[in-house]
């Protein structure tokens, strides 16, 4: 992930290499895309905070999560907004947004619009499992 932004945690790729597992590393630090249903968070009704699994900051909660049917974890809004960052991708030849952490930059996956799901926010934050550690809650 080329980048000129500073991050509040900032480590070299090679230091992020050592700290990440190959497939980590290649979704949060080079904007990688895990398989639908594949991860551990997909389908998780638990309740509790979603962390970057980088860094650590806590991203979104689990009262924000819901089944959009996707192949990933979704969300409608971030823990607060200053949590993420968001940055224009056209890597695929369509525009779409991405979502990084605002903390350490990794990236978390896509945020669409107007997708008709009957959340506050009508957004849909598509998020991938790899990119988050869940801190579970008691409730």
């Amino acid at each position: 992930m080329t980048d000129e932004r500073t991050y509040p945690v900032a480590r070299t790729e090679e230091e992020w290499r050592a700290e990440l597992s190959p497939a980590e590393y290649q979704v949060l630090r080079q904007a990688g895309t895990e398989r639908p249903w594949t991860g551990e968070y997909t389908d998780t009704k638990t309740q509790g905070v979603y962390s970057c699994r980088a860094c650590g900051a806590e991203l979104f909660r689990s009262d924000t999560k819901f089944d959009s049917h996707c192949g990933w974890p979704s969300f409608y809004a971030p823990l607060a907004e200053d949590r993420v960052q968001y940055i224009e991708d056209s890597s695929l030849g369509m525009k779409r947004v991405e979502v990084r952490c605002a903390s350490c930059g990794s990236h978390l996956g896509h945020v669409f619009e107007g997708e008709g799901y009957d959340v506050p926010t009508d957004q849909r934050y598509c998020i991938n499992s790899i990119s988050l550690r869940l801190e579970p809650t008691e409730g």
